[in-house]
């Protein structure tokens, strides 16, 4: 759609031959072995190479578009990763025999649970503030391609969402409501304050010598906060077990990603009558 709206009214499948393979790789992909200064002496291909700042800008777009694709492949995996370290991987070793009861375990295996969780959340909102740069770049799509146009996203962050016609609409990643504001919470915690347990811990209920449950709790949290008193944020009164609501929460996440991606497009489609 991106493409369609750039080329608009111009021959794009027969320019597109014309383009030398690295206008799109260099300065976005390690195939590409060049630095800035030839990047400078790219810009001056412009008189020989048809249209050139408009493949620029829109390989800039698609990059955004790879950022995004590249994410959600990382989130699903890593999803796929904690419930495959969860359930095959002991919590303990060497492995041994307990006695009836609760336990808890800390452990390599279990750094590495909380590793994951942490990734999970920093990754969902990675995509957040990715998917709020190609919504401004569709929404301010430059029409002078006489030079090198500068992306209207650059600095932006989920923050900057207010800025799009497409902010506070329900069921996208813009809009206003605990889902969203619990996946901001998780992630500035874990960036600016600490871990999501003061000795990450995983817990196994004994049965007859075996595990009949493992989870690991999450702290209380009222409308996506922290429950908080003073210095102490990270209270565990409702025994929320994470690892039965991840699935549910990645669903989530990735659904709304799913509708906002299609409502950019509409919007793209529908603004240039594509």
């Amino acid at each position: 759609m991106f493409a369609r709206a750039i080329f608009k009214g111009l021959p794009y499948n027969e320019l597109l031959p014309l383009v030398p393979p690295f206008i799109s790789t260099l300065g976005h992909n390690s195939e590409a072995a060049g630095s800035k200064s030839d990047f400078e002496e790219v810009l001056r291909l412009a008189d020989s190479i048809p249209e050139l700042h408009r493949f620029l800008y829109l390989y800039d777009c698609q990059r955004l578009v790879s950022a995004i694709q590249e994410c959600a492949k990382e989130l699903i995996q890593i999803h796929g990763e904690f419930y495959r370290t969860f359930n095959l991987e002991s919590f303990f070793y060497p492995s041994m025999k307990h006695e009836d009861g609760l336990r808890y375990s800390t452990s390599p295996v279990v750094t590495k649970l909380f590793a994951f969780l942490s990734f999970l959340f920093i990754r969902m909102h990675s995509l957040l503030d990715y998917t709020v740069k190609v919504a401004m770049e569709a929404e301010k799509l430059p029409t002078n391609f006489t030079n090198y146009p500068k992306m209207s996203s650059l600095n932006a962050q989920y923050g900057d969402r207010k800025r799009l016609g497409l902010n506070k609409e329900a069921g996208t990643l813009f809009e206003d409501c605990t889902f969203l504001v619990n996946i901001e919470t998780l992630r500035n915690h874990i960036i600016h304050n600490g871990l999501l347990d003061d000795m990450p811990k995983a817990y196994e209920e004994i049965k007859d010598g075996v595990a009949a449950e493992k989870y690991i709790l999450m702290p209380d949290m009222t409308d996506g906060h922290f429950d908080k008193f003073r210095n102490r944020n990270l209270f565990y009164g409702r025994e929320d077990k994470i690892n039965r609501r991840l699935p549910f929460l990645v669903t989530e996440f990735l659904g709304r990603q799913a509708v906002t991606l299609r409502a950019i497009a509409e919007g793209l489609r529908r603004r240039h009558d594509l």
